[in-house]
């Protein structure tokens, strides 16, 4: 399998030795569960816990680790956000309540607010897109929440989250602004101060991270906003008397409210060296713009990508993107095609799906010669 030219990266990076070492390392040597322990080795994981917690505080610019909930992946964590807004921080719900979304948009970042719209009557409204699909940040519609895509994974330009922010509060101070941040954080640098964001979400894989961790942060995680699931490790204390069933609950302070259960431990450790390896090797966006030269000049391959973007999507005249998919996986190269998870853009475009490539500091110069050679001869 090592012959394969990995460019997918937008839908999970390779991961670095440092990763693979430090969670192998600590499965060996050091595992213990998170939290439930007072041996020294479970104080050892809880100081690692929270050393990872405040170096990704630090990698978004936080102003404290405690705004920072690990989630499962992006997709956990927008659904939670959704729930956590429905229940406690809009009050009566969000009856009612206008909610912005756009066409940029994830199936994850967007779905979970459809669904909402269907159960709770509350109303979407789209922020407007220029002609080259970027999130325009004049004359926003009024809203109580804005879900705003920091970069698209079929388009790949980074959108001035700052500027959106700041124009929907102009509209309404109160509104709730969420970013879904889940590519933007492969090729830029956070910071959630500067966006002024109530929360924001990615996911550790796509930076090198493993799986099945995420992070979600809180601008504002105070006792006002409830815990949206429950469990182990999230109770202060339950107060109350048993002879009625009359029980109080208090919630720990944030972040283990919002942890209620064992923590992904293990890809936990494993994230501050995925930290450490994208700040220094972010992916060479060169090689997007040779491929972007090169695919260009045929007349059947249909670029949708600026030649600046951080990835390469195409479609092909007359051929299906599972087709395409097909041929080119038979010479060893692994890439996306399809709707990507984000059906509206391709809607608004006019194509059922794309061709998407993504590259990580994996990727080498030579790779792309031979890729480009490749989708040449199959659309010839």
């Amino acid at each position: 399998m090592n012959n394969i030219i990995y460019l997918d990266a937008a839908a999970s990076a390779l991961k670095p030795e440092s990763v693979i070492k430090t969670e192998t390392d600590f499965l060996r040597d050091s595992y213990a569960n998170a939290g439930r322990g007072i041996c020294a080795r479970a104080i050892a994981v809880d100081d690692k816990i929270a050393e990872a917690r405040k170096k990704v505080a630090d990698f978004i610019g936080a102003k404290s680790p405690e705004q920072i909930v690990f989630t499962a992946g992006t997709t956990d964590g927008m659904n939670r956000i959704a729930r956590i807004i429905n229940d406690s921080v809009c009050g009566d719900s969000l009856k009612n309540k206008t909610i912005m979304v756009s066409d940029l948009d994830h199936h994850s970042a967007r779905l979970p607010f459809e669904v909402l719209r269907e159960s709770m009557a509350c109303k979407i409204v789209l922020c407007p897109l220029d002609a080259k699909y970027n999130l325009v940040d004049a004359d926003l519609p009024k809203a109580d929440v804005f879900v705003i895509t920091a970069m698209s994974n079929v388009l790949g330009t980074p959108q001035d989250v700052a500027s959106l922010v700041a124009a929907a509060r102009k509209k309404n101070p109160d509104v709730i602004t969420i970013v879904d941040a889940a590519q933007y954080v492969v090729h830029n640098e956070i910071d959630v101060q500067k966006w002024d964001c109530d929360f924001m979400c990615f996911s550790a894989h796509k930076i090198g991270a493993d799986t099945g961790l995420g992070v979600m942060y809180i601008k504002n995680p105070g006792r006002w906003i409830s815990p949206d699931k429950f469990g182990g490790g999230m109770i202060a204390r339950i107060t109350g008397s048993a002879v009625n069933n009359n029980y109080s609950l208090q919630w720990e302070p944030a972040p283990a409210k919002f942890e209620a259960g064992t923590l992904p431990i293990t890809q936990i450790i494993g994230l501050p060296a995925a930290i450490d390896y994208i700040c220094k090797n972010r992916p060479n966006l060169d090689l997007i713009k040779y491929l972007y030269d090169r695919l260009n000049k045929n007349e059947r391959i249909q670029i949708i990508t600026s030649r600046d973007a951080s990835m390469l999507s195409f479609y092909i005249k007359d051929m299906h993107a599972l087709d395409f998919g097909a041929l080119i996986g038979a010479h060893n190269v692994c890439l996306r095609v399809g709707n990507m998870c984000a059906s509206w853009i391709h809607k608004l475009i006019g194509i059922p799906g794309s061709v998407r490539i993504s590259v990580g500091s994996w990727n080498t110069k030579e790779e792309m010669i031979v890729v480009a050679d490749i989708i040449e001869n199959i659309v010839k």
